[in-house]
């Protein structure tokens, strides 16, 4: 008895436990927020339109970067090419200053040859007095007719001048073209004070000698003419000589001895010409009032003929209007016919009578 009741306390026993178990594991119903839901399906619908929104951003996005890239790739393109074609336009105006720079090159390699050239002429006497002689003989060949003129011409001392020019008198001029070069160039070159008086010495002695060798030989009374010109073929050395040496100038003048450059020269040269021309129209004047005469009897003789050739019209015009008048009066008679009207002086012709008929507008 005691056992059975035992195992029927034990089976109450682990039947409590299995139900307190089945109570303890049994699932609880969940607790229902209202609120907390409404919030998550705000938030599930927020999420949503933030992922359209944000794929929508990526796409336009997207396209923008797209239409900027395309753009930044034309712009670089065509800044490419313009880059390209400025600089293909440098490199050719570039190319051109350098060939333009090669010609200067070569332009001042030609001068200083020829430069060095002239300074070799300019180191021989011979070639020096050929050089100026060269620069005269082209500004008188340029300025004055053929035969007016002549180069080396032998005067009766049996000196030969330069060049002599033929003037109206019968008197040459004459034109001197050495120059004294050396001591021109050391008083260039002089560097100190006592060079430059020295140089200066040098010159004003070969300048007095020349003077004096060009009035002794070409300076010939009743062959040429009072004064002669010392022709100097550079203008600047013409304006030193007239600034540092009035009193070889002064020396010149007196001696009947002109210095004078190319542009002097050219000035003096247009004188002689219209001297010249002077005295051609002095030695016309014969022939010119002789044309002139000859060419008044020919006016007159014109005015004669325009006087006979109005007569001729004059007499012309009375027979136009003599027959004129003639006819005027044919056709008053012939219209005194046509109409059979015969005035008072038609009794004192003598007319044989005769059938009268109306003549017809054929007739």
């Amino acid at each position: 008895m005691t056992d059975t009741l035992l195992l029927g306390l034990a089976v109450l026993i682990a039947i409590g436990i299995a139900a307190v178990l089945v109570l303890l594991l049994r699932p609880r119903a969940p607790v229902v927020d209202t609120e907390a839901q409404q919030r998550l399906t705000d938030l599930n619908a927020r999420l949503d339109a933030m992922g359209s929104w944000l794929q929508n951003s990526h796409t336009q996005l997207q396209q923008t970067v797209n239409t900027r890239l395309d753009a930044v790739t034309q712009n670089l393109g065509e800044s490419m090419k313009t880059s390209t074609k400025h600089t293909t336009e440098h490199l050719q105006q570039l190319h051109a200053r350098l060939a333009v720079i090669d010609s200067a090159q070569k332009n001042i390699t030609d001068l200083a040859t020829t430069v060095t050239s002239l300074q070799k002429v300019f180191d021989n006497k011979q070639r020096r007095g050929a050089f100026g002689q060269g620069r005269m003989e082209a500004i008188i060949a340029d300025a004055m007719p053929q035969g007016s003129y002549e180069f080396q011409f032998t005067l009766s001392n049996k000196s030969r001048p330069d060049c002599c020019i033929h003037m109206p008198d019968n008197r040459h001029l004459i034109i001197d073209a050495k120059f004294p070069l050396e001591a021109t160039t050391a008083l260039e070159n002089a560097k100190t004070d006592d060079e430059r008086l020295q140089a200066m010495r040098q010159l004003r002695q070969h300048l007095g000698k020349h003077i004096d060798d060009i009035s002794g030989k070409y300076l010939i009374k009743g062959e040429t003419q009072d004064v002669a010109f010392m022709f100097i073929p550079s203008e600047s050395m013409f304006a030193e000589l007239y600034d540092q040496f009035d009193d070889i100038l002064q020396k010149g003048y007196r001696a009947g001895v002109i210095i004078v450059s190319p542009s002097l020269l050219m000035l003096a040269i247009q004188v002689v010409q219209q001297i010249q021309k002077d005295a051609r129209m002095r030695e016309a004047t014969d022939k010119i009032l002789k044309e002139v005469g000859l060419m008044i009897e020919d006016v007159q003789r014109l005015k004669d003929r325009v006087e006979n050739l109005d007569k001729h019209f004059g007499q012309a015009n009375n027979d136009i209007k003599q027959i004129v008048t003639s006819a005027d009066k044919i056709l008053s008679r012939g219209e005194k016919i046509q109409d059979v009207e015969f005035g008072e002086d038609t009794a004192a012709a003598d007319i044989i009578p005769a059938p009268i008929r109306k003549l017809g507008a054929a007739e």
